[in-house]
């Protein structure tokens, strides 16, 4: 389906720049054009995506070309056919058109073609396989823009081919349909995904979690995290999730509240994890260290919501667990108990204006006035330590030294 002139280009093209590539290849007479998410997104009405586009030259020709303009070009993924081109300092990434060969369920044996409508046809889902120029025609081979208007998500063909293609078309088809849906889920599509979900485990977890923590940020998470549960949709690594009325009180809040969003802070609710299974879902997720610390704290530190909303209290949460901490488990505490103080936007403000206090000794402090056993040393840190806490911070220096020796008898 061709439609003259259809998308207001201004929705794309934020530089004007980027024209000069339009420009390059239809020079050397081919055709570029905008595709995927890009043109999808601006259909929708959405804003913030990546730019994709293909051409009907082979990634050679491409470089050769821009070379000979002076564009730079970046090798980003030349086997498959894409080529990064640098327009002021924005990579551009552009993909030949291409078909399948071969394919194992993760990657695919592809071959050069400059059949627009057979490389329409090896992408996932219709809404994903429309096109258009620098001037707004747009070409859409399977009917996409009329499913993005009826909030139809489909995969293109049989959907079990395309699933066997590639097995993260799994969840990317949960993702788009937690996006874009508007009705009930295509059930050709889900009878796909259950019967072919034990692909997933071909799959690197790195790139399960990836998409995983994305659908989780999409706006219809509840329900589509519900139907990928009752059909078993990552029942190897997810349990069955006990806490969705946790996680929608969370999501109103953020929104009501205008709060950041997290999808770790998100899966977190969702299961509202002890110690044990916090660190148990890190190591399946295979979650960063930064990310792992913060999960398994989430899970280990409970402080009631007075704590957070307690100057004095709070001071001492942010000396011993940090800003970062405090922020999310507010927010989490509050979320996950229903409540909300009257406070709630000063209690975030105290937690990233109160100042954190830095412990005024160190061991060589003890080491001056005697004491040289490191075992003792640390003992008498770790007592004036809680006393300096103690007293809200208010203890200097000094006062901790005279602590010191009059402390040394119990501890000596």
């Amino acid at each position: 389906m061709f439609k003259d002139n259809y998308l207001d280009m201004s929705k794309i093209i934020k530089d004007k720049a980027v024209l000069q590539l339009f420009e390059v290849v239809e020079k050397h007479g081919g055709v570029l054009r905008f595709v995927g998410g890009a043109v999808r997104d601006a259909l929708a009405g959405l804003e913030g995506f990546d730019l994709d586009l293909a051409t009907d030259m082979s990634p050679d020709e491409l470089v050769e070309m821009c070379e000979e303009s002076g564009l730079k070009t970046i090798p980003i993924g030349i086997k498959y056919g894409t080529v990064g081109v640098v327009i002021n300092d924005t990579v551009l990434e552009v993909t030949s058109l291409r078909k399948d060969i071969k394919t194992d369920g993760r990657h695919a044996e592809v071959e050069f073609t400059t059949d627009w409508n057979e490389d329409a046809s090896r992408r996932d889902l219709t809404i994903n396989a429309v096109y258009a120029d620098e001037k707004g025609n747009v070409f859409d081979y399977y009917n996409g823009i009329d499913d993005l208007e009826k909030g139809v998500v489909r995969f293109i063909g049989n959907p079990a081919h395309r699933i066997q293609e590639d097995y993260l078309r799994i969840l990317r088809f949960f993702r788009f349909y937690s996006i874009f849906g508007k009705g009930d889920i295509d059930a050709r599509a889900l009878k796909a995904c259950r019967e072919n979900q034990v692909g997933l485990k071909n799959i690197s977890i790195e790139r399960v979690r990836d998409e995983f923590l994305k659908i989780l940020l999409t706006p219809n998470v509840i329900k589509t995290v519900k139907i990928m549960i009752d059909n078993d949709i990552l029942g190897y690594i997810l349990p069955p999730a006990p806490h969705f009325g946790c996680l929608e009180r969370l999501i109103k809040l953020v929104r009501s509240e205008k709060l950041d969003e997290s999808a770790l802070r998100r899966l977190f609710i969702l299961y509202l994890p002890d110690e044990t299974l916090a660190e148990s879902f890190s190591n399946r997720l295979k979650l960063s260290r930064k990310e792992k610390e913060q999960f398994i704290g989430w899970a280990r530190f409970n402080p009631s919501i007075t704590d957070f909303t307690n100057p004095q209290t709070l001071q001492k949460l942010l000396y011993e667990r940090g800003r970062d901490f405090c922020h999310h488990k507010f927010i989490l505490r509050c979320a996950e108990l229903g409540q909300m103080p009257e406070n709630f936007h000063q209690v975030l403000e105290n937690i990233q204006n109160l100042p954190i206090y830095t412990f005024p000794l160190k061991g060589r402090d003890l080491i001056e006035v005697g004491v040289n056993d490191n075992r003792k040393i640390g003992q008498m840190l770790d007592m004036l330590e809680h006393l300096w806490i103690e007293s809200n911070f208010t203890m200097s220096r000094e006062d901790l030294l005279a602590q010191i020796h009059s402390s040394l008898k119990s501890v000596l």
